[in-house]
């Protein structure tokens, strides 16, 4: 049988058992800075306890806020993009916020302009963007938006907030990783350079790569897809100079290690291959993916604090870069010819 109204736990019976005024419960769910931790701890221990869920629609009264952000994602098929998306509903809804997202898809026939009309005629107290392509910022810049706006992208701006994974530390990790193994003469399959986050591991890497002394040589520039790398791969007549490949994602970086295969050029005995992302299958792969796993938990959080902090006029935190970490796995090895 379904709980009534009169079965779930209400502001004053957290209050009651708190020993503080329903007031105090109010402020420390809208994390008013001057409560006394000791008493904000109470507080929350109390709401874990009963499994009080604060009444929304009284909230939006109360502040005169919808409770809710809009999001705005540039492709919701590809997996750094879609992850940021799960982060962020995940933890908005633990925040008390409600998420609703449109994406820009090739294709879709939705404008920037369409996609923020959608949104604001909804009543959303902010914006985020995620994932952008230089062109929809381009876009964004010229629509009259009177909330807050956040863009996840790696780079600060004049006129959204920001915030992103760090982009040029989990390239440098990739790249560190190669020519530890003894990698000189090393190959960027990048991203489509219209995307930011493309654009950002394919400047870090030629900015790292440079300080190391790896060979310069043209990037090739993929579209995300697997299938772009595959056919790159079975595209190679004869065993290249270079050693081992950057790729911008795991996607790709399984295409060309399946490519390579078919072409009979073995990973990692003649051709190393690190990715970017630790997508799922990762792992399970043959052989086993190197790559740069991004921490879109992490990432989730900065957002709402951000989003929040602005929603609410709080003074905007200082929000670093989310850094990266490098998975090695069975897909690099040292060079070829050089292996004990």
């Amino acid at each position: 049988m379904a709980n009534t109204s009169a079965d779930k736990p209400n502001i004053r019976q957290v209050a009651r058992l708190a020993g503080v005024s329903h007031m105090t419960v109010s402020r420390v769910l809208n994390e008013y800075p001057h409560i006394k931790e000791a008493t904000r701890r109470r507080v929350l221990e109390v709401i874990e306890e009963l499994d009080y869920r604060p009444n929304m629609a009284a909230r939006a009264l109360a502040t005169q806020r919808s409770q809710r952000i809009g999001v705005i994602v540039e492709s919701a098929v590809e997996f750094g993009p879609t992850s940021t998306l799960r982060a962020l509903e995940s933890t908005a809804r633990g925040a008390g916020y409600a998420v609703s997202s449109i994406a820009l898809e090739d294709g879709a026939r939705i404008s920037p302009q369409e996609a923020v009309d959608n949104l604001t005629t909804q009543g959303v107290d902010a914006l985020c963007v995620v994932a952008p392509r230089s062109s929809s910022i381009a876009a964004l810049r010229k629509i009259s938006i009177n909330i807050p706006v956040l863009v996840v992208k790696p780079d600060r701006d004049p006129t959204f907030l920001t915030v992103s994974l760090d982009q040029k530390q989990g390239t440098t990790l990739a790249v560190d990783h190669l020519v530890s193994l003894g990698h000189r003469d090393i190959l960027h399959l990048a991203g489509p350079l219209d995307w930011l986050d493309a654009r950002a591991r394919e400047r870090a890497f030629h900015a790292r790569a440079k300080s190391w002394g790896v060979r310069e040589r043209p990037i090739v520039v993929g579209d995300w897809s697997a299938d772009f790398a595959y056919d790159f791969a079975k595209g190679i007549q004869e065993l290249p100079d270079y050693t081992a490949v950057f790729v911008a994602n795991d996607e790709m970086a399984v295409g060309l290690v399946h490519g390579l295969h078919e072409r009979g050029i073995e990973v990692p005995g003649d051709i190393s291959v690190v990715g970017f992302d630790d997508v799922p299958l990762a792992a399970h792969v043959l052989p086993p993916l190197t790559t740069v796993r991004q921490n879109f938990r992490g990432l989730g959080v900065a957002m709402v604090e951000l989003l929040r902090a602005a929603i609410e006029q709080r003074e905007i935190p200082r929000v670093t870069r989310i850094p990266a970490e490098i998975l090695v796995r069975s897909s690099t090895a040292a060079p070829r010819g050089t292996a004990s």
